[in-house]
């Protein structure tokens, strides 16, 4: 995107206002609102104009982000990184202390302070000189505004996210938003919620390539999960139902297979007495539809072209075939009916705490690779401009090692990290956000020896923006913690980067 949004949202709309009311429901109705896979209608009017998908990627693990944006000689914190980050340390290739068994950073073009990026991520330098992609330093989970002297005062403790540094509590609380509340849905479902009244699609407005997520968890819009292959079919009737069904007719074959799922689907039509027999029964029954629904897209996309795209890159990685079955989904949306869709895709294996050097560096790669095959793809449908995507991780990693092997060591667990946003509406080559001071003992290092940057940019404020350009009506119900940060859309660094 190219310009800002001249529709700013105030702190003052975010003050006083709480989404528990509004998504307060009874135990029975909550799980029954899980095993439904419908659209719900929380909001009245037609289609949302245009077209916009939004694509959440996850790194889970705790994506080292110190070594996938570096900074260069001359950039104000490029000596503090040299000192600090030691044995781990990726450098400017003019410089003459560079690792060969680590290698040097890629420079990326620009004005402002220098910047680069892992030397596996090649593609992601392009896409960032290209201007289709972008950084946002230093980003996490925050319930309140913290310093570094609120971090290491007890009586504080209340301020800070709970269970910081661990795996699954930070991972639930990115996908949440909400770092103070026990968990119940994901930002991304609420949004979906109160989206959905404004689609007319077929299948759910939540897909997920990465299976049953935090993030898609609604009240009443449920995610739907498929495969980098497709729908998830039913299991024992061949691929594609082809022992089951004839491919030319779509009939029930005259066999045992045939006979058998005829009757599995005369079942899923009866009614049932009791309230959560008859939901899951919808679930089964809505699935079996969606299956049709979704293999319809697939078969409808560029398929041809999106595979191509990605071939051309050698991306060939898990994350890039889910990657890939979205472009297909995208392509081919004219079968799934919906205005508005929220994907949510993953990739693991971050947690490097050993071998960090040779593991990272792979996964760097794969990842670059899935990027640029992604973005190569949706310009190739002409969708380039109605797609995002959007990067979240458990937590960056600590900025020293915690070994002297440069073999072997690695890095433990931090707090803010730095983001990738890229796509049609996003105002690339730029990071945004305030990149930490990289200081241990000092500054916002929320320890005391190990550089765990304290957050400049809260999940809200980053998560809020893509929101915002999905047009979610109601900001404050997506995201109640909001107004206790500074307004993204009203001064912060942030607002450019999406219109």
């Amino acid at each position: 995107m190219k310009k800002k949004s001249a529709d700013y949202l105030t702190r003052r709309n975010f003050l006083g206002r709480s989404a528990c009311s509004t998504m307060a429901l009874t135990g029975v109705v909550n799980t029954l609102a899980h095993l439904k896979m419908m659209q719900a209608s929380l909001a009245q009017g037609g289609p949302a104009p245009g077209y916009k998908a939004l694509v959440v990627l996850f790194l889970y693990g705790g994506n080292d982000s110190n070594n996938t944006l570096i900074p260069q000689s001359g950039h104000p914190e490029y000596a503090n990184y040299k000192s600090n980050r030691g044995i781990l340390g990726i450098l400017d290739p003019t410089d003459p202390d560079v690792d060969p068994a680590v290698g040097s950073s890629i420079p990326l073009t620009g004005t402002g302070d220098p910047y680069g990026v892992h030397p596996e991520m090649g593609e992601v330098a392009s896409l960032y000189n290209s201007g289709d992609l972008s950084f946002v330093a230093n980003v996490g989970t925050l319930s309140w505004p913290v310093s570094r002297t609120d971090y290491l005062d007890p009586d504080k403790a209340g301020l800070l996210p709970p269970q910081l540094y661990s795996h699954s509590d930070q991972q639930i609380q990115w996908q949440s938003s909400l770092p103070d509340q026990p968990f119940r849905t994901g930002w991304g479902g609420r949004a979906a919620d109160l989206l959905a009244g404004s689609q007319g699609g077929s299948v759910s407005l939540s897909i997920s390539l990465a299976g049953i997520n935090s993030l898609q968890v609604g009240e009443s819009v449920s995610q739907y999960a498929v495969t980098s292959n497709g729908a998830i079919a039913l299991s024992g009737y061949g691929t594609d139902y082809a022992n089951a069904i004839d491919s030319n007719t779509g009939d029930y074959l005259n066999n045992n297979n045939g006979r058998r799922l005829q009757a599995f689907d005369a079942v899923t039509d009866y009614v049932h007495a009791h309230l959560l027999e008859e939901g899951y029964n919808d679930v089964v029954k809505t699935s079996r539809i969606n299956e049709g629904i979704v293999n319809d897209a697939v078969a409808a996309s560029q398929e041809a072209a999106i595979d191509t795209a990605f071939d051309n890159v050698g991306a060939t990685s898990g994350v890039a075939n889910q990657l890939k079955m979205i472009a297909k989904l995208i392509s081919g949306r004219s079968s799934l009916g919906n205005s508005r869709q929220i994907f949510f895709c993953s990739a693991g294996g971050y947690d490097t705490h050993q071998n960090q050097i040779s593991a990272h560096g792979s996964l760097m790669g794969d990842l670059s690779k899935a990027l640029a095959g992604f973005n190569a793809a949706v310009k190739a449908v002409g969708d380039d401009d109605n797609v995002m995507l959007i990067s979240h991780s458990d937590f960056t990693r600590t900025l020293t090692p915690n070994g002297t092997d440069v073999n072997g060591s690695g890095s433990d667990h931090g707090w803010g990290g730095h983001q990738i946003v890229m796509g049609g509406p996003v105002d690339g080559g730029k990071v945004f956000g305030e990149f930490p001071p990289l200081l241990v003992n000092a500054g916002i290092d929320a320890g005391t020896t190990r550089g765990r940057w304290i957050p400049s940019t809260s999940v809200d404020q980053y998560a809020a923006v893509a929101g915002n350009w999905l047009d979610v009506p109601d900001l404050s119900v997506v995201f109640p913690n909001l107004g206790r940060f500074e307004d993204p859309f009203g001064g912060s660094s942030l607002v450019n980067y999406v219109v």
